[in-house]
């Protein structure tokens, strides 16, 4: 697991290839958010697990990421996944 501080409203997806915590949120490797000392899981993992058992990410005062992509895939929409 990866865990991705966010710095001005990004994380380090890929070396040299940030991208913002709203596009996060659609990636299928996007485990977990902390928000406000909190840990939510990511909206994109709780609709691909049919969870839905979530909370709507506050991306203002998200400070990490937590990512399982280990692989170095890189972002990955699960609109891929849903369609």
């Amino acid at each position: 697991m990866r865990l991705l501080d966010v710095e001005k409203g990004k994380v380090p997806c890929l070396p040299g290839n940030p991208v913002t915590l709203d596009r996060c949120r659609f990636c299928a490797h996007s485990r977990y958010f902390l928000v406000n000392g909190k840990r939510v899981i990511s909206p994109a993992r709780a609709y691909c697990s049919r969870s839905g058992d979530t909370e709507e990410v506050d991306l203002q005062h998200v400070t990490r990421v937590w990512c399982d992509d280990m692989d170095a895939e890189g972002y990955r929409s699960i609109m891929s996944i849903i369609s």
